[in-house]
């Protein structure tokens, strides 16, 4: 489990984090504030000082200037010249100029009384130049004997110099204030630069110590984390372990116990032990449909039930859940019909098994809850987007119905429109929710309209890929043309280690006028396939070596041909036509072999519509009381050397087969006690026999332990098979 300090430290680092960056963030803003209105100052004090440095160096030039107007002056009143006077006014302008600059930003009122007296003095002799110009313009002359030996103007030109020199003298100090100020903001600047980079520093060091120590924190987190995802692995494990051996170990004897009922049925009872058994077998059914339901709905709600795509024919999956209920539909004296829109692809990818499972349980309630009538099954095409396409499914029947009331709790689990319902129908209210479950998993959806003594109709839809390589099928042969005996331009591969059905298929072939090898094994068909050629392939499905799926799937996806494989099964179920269509077989045809179905498939992948002549077989009532020799002759048509042939082979192998599985089961080598029993129902049809053990065999092909309920059914099969052979002996006899 995940610490809670862990949680709780997480939130504080993140806190920190984020208080860490905004008092970081307020110190950085304060700093560059300062820093920059300390730069903003610093350039301020640095253009004054400038300005200073220019105004002082000024300064020596209007005392130098004052001065050389004083020599003009002179100069003009020695020579009586007045070019001398030339540009005075000019320049005492000039210095009026920079003396009013001086005085305008100047704050020191001793300095301010200095520039005025100098420019009171500047100004001086403009006022004397203008005197002496009047004096030459009125007398032609300008030397009044005052202007050069007065002492005055060497007192006026002394004052000038020093009033210059003091002025000089304060701008320097001055300067010298603003250098000092300028070298305490410089300080200050660097001051603030390593005050920044000191929080930079510190900052980072604070946050990378706390992520440091976050990721140490998220480091043992992760471990943590790790174990406990590998303990709720192995827990998983172990409950789907449970599930399994639980699955098994009621399972197995609950199908003993309907198997010997279903014997007992058959037996001659009184009504009184009828009733008794049929109870027990209607329990026993009960019992099964509620294990299994638990069962389901215990993977669902530990993610156990997974969803597994593969290729599959939408025709053939409904044609084979129809052909499921058929036999419960004729005994209640109802119909059933379905239909699948022709514009659907036929052949998807999704998972087949789930889709069979969720039609057995709607199309089941439709029929135990329908006393009259009938029940539809329509599929049709609710969207299609390139490659993918959505199905909807329609389950209609003119049943009991649900109230409106109930309609929204009728897919809860342990819940059924009524109680009534569970009194009268049984039921564990369970099979809904588990089809719910699996249309929600393929990412469907289920809705249900019902109405009390109309019917119910539950309507649902799944989305499939549709597949790229489509399984072609011709059209139906008219059955009527049966047998051609001219010769037919077709090759076929016979694959089938069962030395009976060799014989049944080699009669068959023949008398089709039809080119065929036969091999026992999935290998030897590879190897053959890969040196000869054929159009077709007939492939039982349970070989030693390599059973007839890996070698679909070799003929595929190794040697890359393309031609047509019919499987030839003991397993008719629902869903075992789509399991063999998912592994590359174009076809799919159930033991014991007929003899118009086998032609009918071999028609559509290989021969045209012929002039055939059926023949016309008569059934003849038994003369055995464990032989039904009605098939065989039906197969045969009148060749008495197939049936010494096939009888014959019944005989040499029947017997040893029989002590194989004896022998198997005393040494718990239970897999082949499964193989040989799997075995047995091919070769045990040829002389009828599968009516009267096929549930025996069924009962062998499950086992996995010893008891006395297996031991039972070996034995009642080894009588049956041992009077069986004998009847063979009496009947080869007779040829």
């Amino acid at each position: 489990m995940i610490n809670i300090s862990t949680v709780m430290g997480n939130k504080r680092f993140a806190y920190l984090i984020m208080l860490t960056f905004i008092a970081d963030s307020i110190l950085l803003i304060s700093l560059q504030i300062n820093s920059a209105n300390n730069t903003r100052e610093l350039i301020k004090n640095n253009n004054t000082l400038l300005h200073e440095l220019r105004s002082s160096n000024h300064l020596r030039e209007i005392d130098r200037d004052i001065l050389g107007v004083e020599s003009r002056i002179r100069a003009s009143i020695a020579t009586n010249d007045t070019s001398h006077l030339e540009g005075i006014d000019q320049k005492i302008n000039q210095i009026e100029s920079f003396l009013d600059s001086l005085s305008r930003d100047n704050a020191d009122v001793n300095e301010e009384k200095l520039i005025h007296r100098l420019s009171v003095l500047a100004l001086d002799k403009k006022v004397v130049k203008e005197t002496l110009l009047r004096r030459y313009l009125t007398l032609g002359n300008m030397d009044d004997q005052s202007s050069i030996a007065n002492p005055r103007a060497r007192t006026i030109s002394n004052e000038i110099t020093s009033i210059t020199a003091k002025i000089y003298r304060s701008r320097q100090l001055h300067m010298i204030e603003l250098s000092k100020r300028s070298e305490e903001m410089g300080e200050k600047s660097s001051r603030y630069d390593i005050y920044l980079l000191i929080l930079i520093v510190l900052s980072g060091a604070v946050i990378g110590f706390h992520i440091i120590r976050q990721f140490r924190r998220q480091h043992l987190l992760i471990k943590e984390l790790d174990v406990a995802e590998k303990k709720a692995s192995v827990a998983a494990q172990t409950k789907e372990n449970f599930l399994a051996n639980m699955s098994h170990e009621i399972r197995t004897p609950l199908s003993g116990i309907l198997g010997f009922t279903n014997l007992l049925l058959k037996r001659p009872l009184d009504a009184t032990s009828t009733e008794f058994v049929s109870s027990i077998q209607r329990s026993g059914e009960n019992l099964m449909a509620i294990i299994n339901d638990i069962l389901d709905l215990s993977k669902i709600e530990a993610g156990m039930m997974r969803i597994t795509p593969g290729i599959f024919s939408i025709n053939g999956l409904i044609n084979s859940v129809e052909t499921l209920f058929l036999e419960h539909v004729k005994e209640k004296g109802l119909t059933i019909s379905s239909k699948v829109d022709a514009s659907i692809p036929d052949t998807l990818t999704g998972d087949a098994t789930r889709l069979t499972q969720i039609l057995v349980n709607l199309i089941g309630n439709a029929i135990k809850f329908t006393q009259q009538g009938k029940i539809n099954i329509e599929v049709y095409k609710k969207e299609q987007i390139e490659n993918k396409v959505t199905l909807g499914f329609k389950i209609s029947d003119t049943g009991i119905g649900i109230d409106k009331g109930k309609l929204n709790e009728v897919f809860e689990r342990f819940n059924q429109g009524e109680d009534s319902v569970t009194r009268n129908y049984g039921g564990t209210g369970l099979g809904l929710s588990i089809v719910k479950n699996l249309i929600q998993l393929q990412n469907g959806n289920i809705e249900v309209t019902s109405e009390q003594g109309i019917g119910t109709t539950f309507h649902f839809y799944i989305p499939y890929v549709i597949s790229q390589d489509q399984i072609s099928s011709s059209a139906a042969v008219d059955t009527a043309y049966f047998k051609d005996r001219s010769n037919v331009p077709l090759r076929v591969l016979v694959v089938d280690d069962n030395a009976i059905n060799q014989s049944l298929m080699e009669h068959l072939l023949l008398q089709w006028n039809i080119d065929f090898d036969i091999v026992s094994n999935g290998l030897e068909a590879i190897e053959q396939l890969s040196h000869q050629k054929y159009e077709l392939v007939l492939m039982d499905i349970q070989m030693p070596q390599m059973d007839g799926y890996t070698a679909a799937q070799q003929i595929r996806e190794v040697l890359k041909l393309d031609i047509p494989i019919i499987a030839m099964t003991a397993h008719a179920m629902a869903g075992e036509r789509e399991k063999c269509l998912s592994r590359g077989m174009n076809e799919y045809i159930s033991k014991p072999i007929k003899e118009e179905e086998l032609f009918k498939l071999i028609a559509n992948f290989g021969l045209q519509e012929l002039d055939q002549t059926k023949v016309a077989v008569e059934e003849t009532a038994s003369r055995f009381q464990f032989l039904d020799l009605n098939y065989m002759r039906s197969i045969s048509g009148g060749d008495i050397t197939f049936e010494k042939t096939v009888t014959q082979q019944f005989i040499d192998h029947i017997p040893n087969h029989l002590q194989q599985l004896i022998a198997a089961y005393q040494k718990n080598d239970f897999a082949t006690v499964k193989l040989r029993a799997h075995d047995f129902k091919t070769s045990i049809a040829m002389m009828g026999l599968l009516n009267l053990l096929e549930e025996k065999l069924d009962i062998l092909e499950m086992v996995s332990e010893s008891n006395a309920t297996t031991e039972l059914v070996i034995k009642e099969l080894e009588n049956t098979l041992i009077h069986a052979t004998a009847e063979a002996r009496i009947f080869l006899e007779q040829f």
